[in-house]
């Protein structure tokens, strides 16, 4: 299995080979990904939600990246490793998204790193591509702006923000990024986008026409609690698999059926 690169996913899109990208948070789980030859494994500010507990990815910190980044690391070897900047860590000065990038880079193993936003976000990803660090562009739905989008709402359905939306693409290709996610976005719109921009998108909930697709590992994996997005498919059902397993584990103990001769020391 050969190293997937940035410039391998964008021979990918001139050849038009779609892009399989997932979320990922330990290494256990990376090796799985590995297996299966997964383009691009994203560890996600999403940890905060999925693993963390909290209601959304605003708390994440760049302790809580760098340790998640790190365990990834450990586990994966084919796959473009990415991981996300956290809220407040690049927004607001460049070097300072430079230092906290570079340390995901440097001691996190992490091969490149995403940041939501559009033009008030370039300063930072010019920082970032002349310091030599692949910086992957998030626009759409962007997890970080919730409380100032009013919640999760799919983005650019005006003709008016679908036509910022698509300059703010162009903008981000002309800043250095090497891909773009676009997230909860008309299909017609990302399919737009990914004709008016060379680099590779990836999209979730954007429709069919993105170079890739990315989705949260425990989503697909029927892993979450509660209902999930719309644009989601659940290809296993392993929390109600592993909850009977947990029941069955119970009753056996309860029961005394639990350890049994095959599980005893003689």
């Amino acid at each position: 299995m050969s190293k997937v690169t940035t410039a391998t996913l964008l021979e990918m899109k001139k050849k038009g080979e779609k892009i399989a990208a997932l979320t990922c948070y330990d290494a256990s789980m990376a090796r799985l990904l590995n297996g299966e030859e997964i383009d691009v494994i994203l560890v996600g500010d999403s940890v905060g939600n999925v693993k963390l507990g909290y209601d959304n990815t605003i708390p994440v910190t760049m302790e809580d990246m760098f340790h998640h980044v790190r365990a990834v690391r450990r586990g994966n070897s084919r796959a473009l490793l990415v991981a996300d900047m956290p809220f407040l860590s690049y927004e607001n000065d460049p070097k300072e998204a430079v230092r906290n990038a570079g340390r995901l880079v440097k001691e996190g193993g992490a091969e490149a790193v995403k940041v939501e936003g559009g033009l008030e976000v370039v300063p930072s990803i010019k920082a970032l591509v002349q310091t030599n660090i692949p910086v992957m562009g998030h626009l759409g739905l962007t997890p970080q702006s919730v409380l100032r989008l009013g919640g999760y709402r799919v983005q650019g359905k005006t003709t008016e923000d679908a036509e910022k939306m698509v300059t703010q693409a162009r903008i981000l290709e002309g800043a250095g990024v090497f891909a773009l996610v676009l997230e909860a976005v008309p299909a017609s719109l990302a399919k737009e986008i990914s004709k008016k921009v060379a680099v590779p998108t990836i999209g979730i909930g954007a429709g069919l026409e993105c170079d890739g697709q990315i989705l949260v590992l425990d989503d697909l994996l029927g892993l979450t609690d509660g209902p999930v997005p719309k644009f989601v498919k659940q290809y296993a059902a392993l929390r109600s698999a592993s909850s009977r397993a947990v029941k069955q584990f119970r009753d056996d103990v309860k029961k005394k059926k639990f350890p049994s001769p095959e599980q005893t020391y003689l």
